[in-house]
């Protein structure tokens, strides 16, 4: 019998090597109660339980507790159904939450509820990227968001852009465009067809530019680090004096990076300044402003980014500050020219027939390097229609007002030092517990503080009260980084920071 409910036929076993083939083996309908009993544990646990104040952020386990706690281990025999759900559950409680008001470590945090249940949505239609055909309503969703955040940046006639694995990813992209339109033979030809190509970038860059220049073979050795004042902002001079050195020694510069939005301090390079050099010496700027970019929407704070209109390229992660859910990456390109296409394009014949009974132009898979793509853009998309432009206006204002409030916090308070006055998100202090308080600033001073920061985060991950991370910068001793996204966030949550810090450190 055919499982066919409403037509149910009687038919002839068709078996083809042992495997018999009459009717599906696998029911969805069937696994509708599991479906049900595992979205009440995601929306107890992994929301309800995740974003209250008065849970832990963490459950902490070290590597070989939660081995066992996991049961780890692939068997040839399947588990229950009762056995599933454990796991889940298991999966969700050891996890760090980085929903939580008190996680601060990562540029990400916070739950919007609209881009989580866009990843839902994404996740049970299983759409990939490459051709209209396969995804028409994700594919049109994908240019409308990128047309929108290329009026922002500032680009009046427009441009081309793709959304792509993180913001990484992205600036690979640029690296690998920049080249290409200096010097197109590298794609058929490689290597051997290149001159002596460097790059510049400021020394507070992220590190994926240097990862990208390994990657594309065009050596690390060939990103120029250019010197940063004491805000951590390129100097203009120094670019320019670094181009002219490059040149003087028989190199071919191809291209800037310029970072809106330093990870450790939050820097934004002077990119006006950057595009005059950039225009002089006819070099490719890319804006890396995967984390500054959101300053965007907001009247206030855009200024961060003036001269953004200018780049050739621009990253920008709505997953960070604007709290679209993981990964929401774009790229974004000035160029009208189809040069995303032609620098990546393989033509594959069997996904982009041109001989289609639709307009080809939307099959947008042959711009990337990837083949499968998700849907990212859909998660700040329905996010972005359900909140409006003011909302996130005001979170990126709230956000950066709460930064205020707790570096004015931390000059009041004793026993805490602000490196300097954050200019975005980032906070970066130290806390100098009582027993040193009295020495001089010094190496000695120094090299005992380079101790303390490590030792409390060890203390409130094993606590599970917050997540704040910290780390060297040049030859500053450890220091913390706070990182202030979420609007669940409020003024008690920064002086409960300040106060678990002291509470955890004091002994030391």
């Amino acid at each position: 019998i055919l499982a066919d409910p409403g037509h149910p036929v009687k038919c002839s076993p068709v078996i083809i090597d042992n495997v018999p083939l009459n009717g599906p083996t696998l029911n969805v309908l069937m696994s509708e109660n599991f479906i049900h009993q595992s979205m009440s544990i995601i929306v107890e646990d992994a929301i309800k339980k995740a974003t209250d104040v008065r849970e832990k952020v963490c459950e902490w386990r070290s590597p070989e507790q939660l081995k066992e706690l996991l049961d780890l281990e692939l068997r040839d025999g399947a588990e229950s159904e009762s056995e599933i759900l454990q796991r889940f559950k298991d999966a969700i409680r050891y996890s760090v939450k980085t929903t939580h008001p008190r996680f601060f470590n990562q540029l990400y945090a916070g739950m919007d509820p609209y881009s989580m249940v866009a990843s839902f949505i994404i996740e049970a239609l299983k759409p990939s990227l490459y051709t209209y055909e396969v995804a028409p309503v994700f594919t049109l969703v994908e240019e409308a968001v990128l047309k929108k955040m290329m009026e922002l940046i500032g680009w009046k006639d427009g441009g081309d852009g793709i959304f792509n694995a993180g913001g990484s990813m992205s600036n690979m992209y640029a690296v690998n465009l920049a080249r290409y339109r200096c010097c197109p033979d590298i794609k058929e030809n490689g290597l051997s067809a290149a001159p002596h190509l460097v790059m510049f970038t400021s020394q507070e860059c992220h590190y994926s530019i240097s990862k990208a220049a390994a990657l594309l073979g065009i050596g690390t050795k060939n990103v120029y680090a250019i010197p940063s004042d004491e805000r951590g902002k390129m100097i203009p001079s120094a670019l320019e004096e670094q181009i002219l050195s490059a040149k003087s020694e028989g190199a071919v510069p191809f291209m800037v990076n310029a970072t809106a939005g330093t990870t450790v301090l939050g820097a934004f390079d002077p990119i006006d300044e950057i595009a005059d050099i950039c225009e002089k010496h006819n070099l490719w700027l890319h804006v890396d402003a995967c984390w500054g970019g959101a300053a965007l929407v907001s009247s206030k704070h855009k200024h961060l980014l003036k001269g953004i209109h200018r780049a050739d390229s621009v990253a920008w992660n709505p997953h960070k500050m604007l709290m679209a859910c993981l990964q929401c990456s774009a790229f974004m390109v000035r160029d009208k020219t189809s040069l995303l296409q032609r620098c990546h394009s393989a033509r594959a014949s069997y996904l982009f027939q041109q001989d289609k009974f639709y307009d080809v132009s939307y099959d947008t898979g042959d711009k990337s390097v990837q083949c499968s793509r998700k849907p990212d853009a859909f998660k700040i998309w329905l996010m972005w229609k359900a909140l409006g432009s003011r909302e996130l206006e005001q979170r990126v204002d709230r956000a950066l007002a709460m930064a205020r409030y707790l570096a004015q916090e931390i000059k009041q308070r004793e026993g805490f030092r602000l490196l300097m006055e954050p200019e975005y998100a980032n906070i970066c202090f130290w806390y100098i517990p009582p027993s040193l308080r009295n020495l001089p600033d010094g190496p000695e001073l120094w090299g005992k503080l380079h101790k303390v920061a490590p030792v409390i985060k060890e203390r409130m991950m094993k606590k599970g009260s917050m997540m704040v991370g910290y780390q060297p910068h040049g030859e500053k001793a450890n220091f913390f980084r706070m990182i202030i996204i979420s609007p669940q966030v409020s003024r008690q949550d920064m002086d409960f920071v300040l106060d678990e810090i002291h509470n955890l450190g004091k002994d030391l």
